[in-house]
């Protein structure tokens, strides 16, 4: 055992303390390295915040699942719930509805009525509700009762603007023409809306 003065190192105890130091900065370098992986991981893959328990949305209390209606021409539905994220559907139809089932900051998951959709921005969706006729056509009558007179005729795909909600029929209005149509006609319709 080489004894040096306090402050003086010998050679091999300079070489010993070189690697230990060489191994404790690696060790720091893996972990950091490891926290920058995790950070990258839960921004790119972030887990959106879904419906609290009681049916409320985490970002607006609004009740979930719920229809919105498209306030644009066009809008994307992305993968994930930001600009950056991938675009899965565009959504080319003003005023078309749209069933919201999640909430993320700004960012509203949205389907259509085949269950395609995505994350869009809350500042392309409306809280004014319509619905979509869905049978190749539906009368519209003057009263919620298929014995009342017929007041119209909407085709299939039809946006309509969807008013007061009465059993099983609801008010609707579309080009100029409104009446009651059967509920089982129309997507867009929650159970709520007719007191189920």
């Amino acid at each position: 055992m080489v004894r040096t003065r306090k402050g003086h190192q010998t050679p091999q105890s300079r070489e010993r303390a070189d690697k230990q130091d060489g191994r404790h900065m690696r060790n720091i370098l893996s972990i950091l390295a490891l926290a920058m992986l995790l950070a990258v991981q839960s921004l790119l893959f972030a887990v959106p915040a879904h419906a609290q328990e009681d049916g409320r949305g985490p970002v607006t209390g609004l009740p979930m699942p719920r229809f919105v209606s498209m306030k644009v021409d066009e809008g994307y539905a992305r993968r994930g719930p930001s600009s950056t994220h991938r675009i899965d559907w565009v959504f080319q139809r003003r005023n078309m509805p749209l069933l919201l089932v999640d909430e993320y900051g700004q960012w509203r998951r949205v389907q259509d009525r085949e269950g395609a959709g995505g994350w869009m921005h809350y500042s392309l969706l409306s809280g004014n509700r319509s619905v979509i006729v869905e049978p190749d056509m539906v009368d519209l009558y003057r009263r919620p009762s298929a014995q009342a007179p017929v007041s119209a005729r909407l085709q299939s795909g039809v946006v309509a603007w969807l008013g007061e909600c009465q059993d099983e029929w609801c008010m609707i209005e579309a080009q100029g023409v409104e009446g009651w149509a059967p509920t089982t006609a129309l997507w867009g319709v929650a159970p709520e809306d007719v007191g189920h």
